[in-house]
């Protein structure tokens, strides 16, 4: 471990995504720099062109220029990325000859920018390990898969290059230990329903009447999340029961008309598309929703939502994959196989049985209150960094 000699820090952190944005990593960023803009330290953040403008005590917001006809960028590999990131990479480097941080916090791929730097400057890192990035590429585009190897050796030197990794789970965490981090800090995500005010709100669906069980699904519509699966398991319950609704909140204008173009005729006035909506009316549309689903059948990391979820003391219905049952168990929601037929029948089970949906949620609802804290997240981070 390096010795800075004092508490006061410069900091980099490296945000290769749209900042500030209403979905995962973004969020995630959100969270640091929230419990390290109450230390003492200075915290210099560099992100993409878009984005929504938050103030911090103690930290400065960069951008990079925006790239010509680059917009509405999506989680995840894209060619659009690459360049965004090639952007990043000359700005960094600027930053760190200008202002000569103490430490780089490096977000996912910045990671390897931030080794450069270590190698050129003898600037120590953090890697922020949102994901596995060999895995999440390959999943993404499949043609990629020839080159796994390789990347497998890029993200290990990465690991074995910084300070400390902070996984956000323990299947994360398990990569980083036998790529032999130095040291490996596992930072939860946490339910956001702590951190972001908001109550009811009568509105929250528009003019959207329900009427039978709802199922709601929150977040982006990357396929790796599993829409299709969700909308072939409901149009399979609609066989059974035709008292049941379907919402499904956020995704971009064009990724929801994609989806629309899938769903079943006799499914289409029963499948809700109602577009993004403020963090701050998650609280409300819980409160809206009888079941809350993650059909995700891709990646490692669990995803944020889960917690929100959980916290509502609304039942989950989740798939039976280690993204899911690293966090999730029977006890505290309803897990099924990534498939059809077995997510159809959960849904069945849970739209019949109001008594297991109270039972789960208020199992739900004491588990985050007893795990993922917003405290335990600071507390985590906190003496991770006062540990440098």
């Amino acid at each position: 471990m390096i010795d800075l000699f004092c508490r006061d820090m410069n900091i980099l952190l490296l945000a290769p995504h749209p900042f500030f944005q209403h979905r995962g990593t973004p969020i995630a960023v959100d969270l640091v720099l929230r419990v390290l803009s109450e230390r003492d330290d200075h915290i210099e953040v560099l992100t993409y062109h878009e984005g929504t403008d938050i103030n911090y005590p103690n930290v400065k917001l960069h951008r990079i220029p925006a790239p010509l006809f680059i917009k509405d960028l999506s989680p995840g590999f894209s060619f659009k990325k690459l360049v965004c990131d090639s952007y990043m990479f000359f700005k960094a480097m600027g930053m760190v000859l200008r202002k000569k941080p103490d430490i780089i916090h490096a977000v996912e791929e910045s990671v390897f920018m931030a080794m450069m730097f270590k190698g050129l400057f003898q600037i120590a890192y953090i890697y922020d390990m949102d994901s596995s990035m060999p895995q999440q590429m390959v999943e993404k585009k499949t043609w990629l898969s020839f080159l796994l190897p390789f990347l497998r050796l890029f993200e290990r030197a990465a690991i074995r290059g910084a300070e400390v990794v902070i996984p956000v789970c323990e299947a994360l965490g398990d990569i980083a230990q036998k790529n032999d981090a130095k040291k490996a800090v596992i930072l939860r995500d946490i339910s956001l329903l702590e951190i972001r005010e908001g109550g009811e709100d009568e509105d929250v669906l528009g003019p959207l009447s329900l009427k039978g069980t709802c199922f709601m699904y929150i977040g982006n519509l990357e396929p790796y999340q599993g829409i299709d699966l969700l909308i072939d398991s409901f149009e399979r319950l609609l066989g059974k029961t035709e008292d049941v609704e379907l919402v499904i909140v956020g995704g971009s204008t064009s990724s929801i008309k994609a989806y629309e173009k899938k769903v079943p005729c006799r499914a289409i006035n029963k499948v809700h598309f109602i577009g993004p909506r403020p963090l701050q009316l998650m609280n409300a549309l819980f409160q809206k929703a009888d079941v809350l689903v993650s059909p995700r059948i891709q990646g490692l990391n669990t995803p944020m939502k889960v917690y929100s979820y959980l916290h509502s003391g609304r039942p989950v219905l989740a798939t039976d994959l280690p993204t899911h049952t690293q966090v999730l168990t029977s006890e505290i929601s309803f897990l099924a196989k990534p498939q059809i037929e077995d997510f159809s029948e959960a849904m069945w089970t849970l739209a019949n049985n109001e008594t297991l949906r109270e039972k789960l949620g208020k199992c739900a609802k004491r588990f985050i209150e007893e795990h993922n804290s917003f405290s335990s997240f600071k507390g985590t981070l906190s003496e991770l960094y006062d540990s440098l």
